[in-house]
């Protein structure tokens, strides 16, 4: 029998079964009978008889407390009466979680192993107001959903129950009667284990008893993350970075640190980050689309194994970052559409709860209760895993409610606009929370448009993040290094319009994911021309990028030069750099990491306008910029010149000091694959009626950085 069919005590299982008075009554269906006895002893204290079909009744004699031993056909177990066990949840755990309390979400509900009354078992508890009643189905009660009904906490709208001897490892789901009368099977919202997609089923997960090794690491968190910090991210899909070579479909945790953080901490990255590892049903959703906000994917081994993976990477000198969704979801069965027969984690309207962009729902922020569960997941990374900072997906989707959608197709905010009201307070309760509980952590907000104050702190009326990235330098950017090289003289405007704004929000540079799939290209494949001038190309983009003002984020592949679109099933094609000018690329990108954070011009004033200067931009659209980047906090200025033409050009430049300007970088030298033109290590400026000036030898589409060393001999 199904749920719906059964006996009417269901719906109030603690008032009936269990002990009442001499009375104990239990449902073990399919037993030949069961008998009471002492807890302790084990002492038989009587008999109960068959009342009806699996329910058996009968009176024992008063004892403090009493376990039950089931015969079977064949065997016998003994164990405590799960309806014999007081309430799961404190008066203080439901206050809590009427009041939205998000720090501790993951011990109150889901499901925790724990003693309760001296017993050791799991205690599971699941939100779902709306339900007419609530089962818990597993391997241990073979996934009846007669066996295990809930109590319902009716203040807090949670169920409860407590299993006892029950261990982590077990399967579980929710068996939902919702408020429309339909029973449905659902996985843990607050799981934090589940089993490896497709199969679906929450699981028990241990609590976590990782040994940190990263003290010196957290003590110096803050120093690294500030404005003026060198940040350098590499942007990881932990399933196709690298195939393992013992057969598995992906690498587990600790394969994946051995391989993974010596080859990003090689190349002098800062940080690496991780697109969604939260569990998610569909693989080619690349973890855009999760389910359990608070697993980490089954795909990758158990939640154990990602503590050990950022421990390692603290300890190597690496943060690390995760990618984060809270945008939107998936409406896959088992997962959070109509937990309980309505809306509940959704909207009702599909012109607030749908995304027409990805076929998928969108949370319901304006619910207090929905808000809370997704800032108790942020926390949750934050504080259990030692995550370093969180990557928020789709923001701008999130700020406005007529977003990819045509006139008719939304509802307007109470003011009658466009503006997100509930995701713009979502938004600050989010990076108040993470300001709060752990100040040195970052979020970092994917958000496309020009939407005011998104590096703002919420207390000066701004969203609070601590960095944005930068589409439009992107955009711009991608489209100018597209362009044959003859034409880029009218349209130096794509490269330089971004220092126009770049210092009204903290920003982080980004070429990303979204930059190689679905027919775009990847990177070296989108430079113009012949194989060399590509390759030339994407140095040059490279070091401009470095040189810019912003932190910096590239995606896996960029670094070898990649002719293919990356694909989520496979892996890098690590064979290419068997070629000197894939292996060059790569050392330029360590290289370029390597004087990003050596050199405080580099990033100390990522923040501060006047920490950068045009010296010459696009003249007579010749194709050639040079700019100065200073540092106020320490560290010689620079002087970058980028040429963007395939012509090797002879330059006099103004520069702000005389004296001797040494070439640090050139992106033309033969170690990274170019024909090795330069200054012979650098250059000294003379006096000059308009200031002192440097005759610079640029390289054809490359970039050379200079350091002032101060005045010559």
């Amino acid at each position: 029998m199904g749920l719906k069919s059964a006996v009417s005590w269901a719906s109030d299982p603690f008032g009936y079964l269990g002990r009442h008075g001499d009375v104990v009554r239990t449902f073990q269906p399919g037993a030949a009978g069961v008998e009471v006895i002492s807890r302790k002893s084990r002492r038989r204290l009587g008999r109960l008889q068959e009342a009806s079909p699996g329910l058996f009744v009968g009176e024992i004699k008063p004892t403090a407390d009493y376990a039950l031993r089931v015969l079977w056909p064949d065997s016998a177990w003994e164990t405590e009466d799960v309806y014999s066990f007081g309430p799961v949840l404190s008066e203080a755990d439901l206050t809590a979680i009427i009041r939205g309390e998000v720090t501790g979400m993951a011990d109150r509900l889901g499901a925790v192993p724990r003693a309760l009354e001296g017993v050791e078992g799991v205690a599971f508890s699941v939100w779902a107001p709306n339900a007419r009643r609530v089962s818990l189905v597993g391997d241990f009660n073979s996934w009846d959903g007669e066996r295990h009904p809930m109590r319902l906490r009716h203040e807090a709208g949670v169920w409860e129950i407590f299993i006892p001897r029950l261990a982590a490892g077990a399967r579980y789901k929710f068996d939902v009667e919702g408020a429309d009368g339909v029973v449905r099977r659902k996985a843990d919202p607050v799981a934090r284990a589940s089993e490896t997609p497709p199969a679906t089923a929450s699981i028990v997960a241990p609590l976590l008893d990782h040994v940190w090794g990263d003290d010196g690491w957290m003590a110096d968190r803050a120093a690294r993350h500030h404005a003026g910090a060198a940040i350098s991210i590499y942007e990881v899909h932990a399933g196709s970075w690298r195939r393992p070579w013992d057969g598995h479909l992906c690498h587990d945790w600790d394969a994946l640190a051995d391989h993974l953080i010596p080859y990003v901490a090689g190349l002098d990255f800062t940080h690496v980050q991780l697109m969604p590892i939260m569990e998610h049903p569909f693989g080619g959703s690349w973890g855009y689309q999760p389910l359990g906000q608070f697993a980490p994917s089954a795909r990758y081994g158990a939640p154990e194994g990602l503590a050990r993976f950022v421990d390692r990477c603290h300890q190597a000198g690496l943060g690390v970052i995760l990618d984060w969704v809270p945008a939107h979801f998936p409406s896959d069965a088992h997962g959070l559409e109509r937990f309980d027969g309505t809306a509940l984690y959704e909207h009702a309207d599909p012109r607030e709860g749908f995304h027409p962009d990805w076929n998928t729902l969108i949370y319901n922020l304006g619910r207090d209760e929905v808000a809370s569960f997704l800032v108790a997941s942020a926390l949750y990374w934050l504080d259990r895993f030692h995550i370093d900072g969180l990557r928020v997906d789709a923001v701008a989707s999130m700020l406005y409610r007529d977003y990819s959608r045509k006139a008719g197709e939304w509802t307007p905010n109470v003011h009658g606009g466009r503006e997100n009201l509930e995701s713009i307070a979502f938004l600050r309760r989010l990076n108040a929370a993470v300001s709060e509980h752990f100040p040195s952590a970052i979020t970092i907000a994917e958000e496309s448009t020009a939407w005011p104050g998104v590096t703002t702190p919420v207390e000066q009326g701004g969203l609070g993040f601590s960095y944005k990235w930068n589409m439009g330098w992107m955009n711009d950017t991608l489209r100018y290094m597209h362009r044959d090289p003859v034409h880029r003289g009218w349209h130096g405007g794509d490269l330089a319009f971004g220092l126009t704004y770049a210092f009204t929000e903290r920003f982080v540079l980004p070429l990303s994911h979204d930059e190689v799939v679905h027919g775009k290209g990847s990177l070296l494949s989108k430079m113009p021309g012949d194989r060399w001038r590509q390759f030339a190309n994407l140095r040059a983009l490279l070091a401009l990028m470095w040189a810019h003002p912003g932190k910096k984020l590239l995606f896996m592949g960029g670094e070898i030069g990649q002719w293919r679109e990356w694909d989520h099933d496979g892996e890098l094609d690590w064979a290419l750099l068997e070629t000197p000018e894939h292996a060059g690329l790569q050392r330029l990108v360590g290289d370029l990491n390597r004087v990003y954070r050596q050199e405080g011009a580099l990033h100390h004033t990522d923040a501060d306008a006047r920490g950068f200067g045009w010296i010459a931009e696009n003249h007579d659209r010749d194709g050639v910029f040079v700019f100065e980047r200073r540092s106020f906090h320490g560290g010689a200025p620079l002087i970058v010149a980028v040429n963007m033409t395939p012509q090797p050009q002879m330059r006099r430049v103004r520069v702000p000091l005389e004296g001797r300007w040494t070439e640090i970088l050139n992106t033309d030298a033969a170690v990274y694959g170019g024909g090795d033109l330069g200054n012979q290590g650098g250059a000294s400026a003379f006096p000059h009626p308009d200031g002192p000036a440097l005759d610079l030898t640029l390289p054809p589409l490359a970039a050379v950085y200079l350091r002032y060393e101060g005045p010559s001999a």
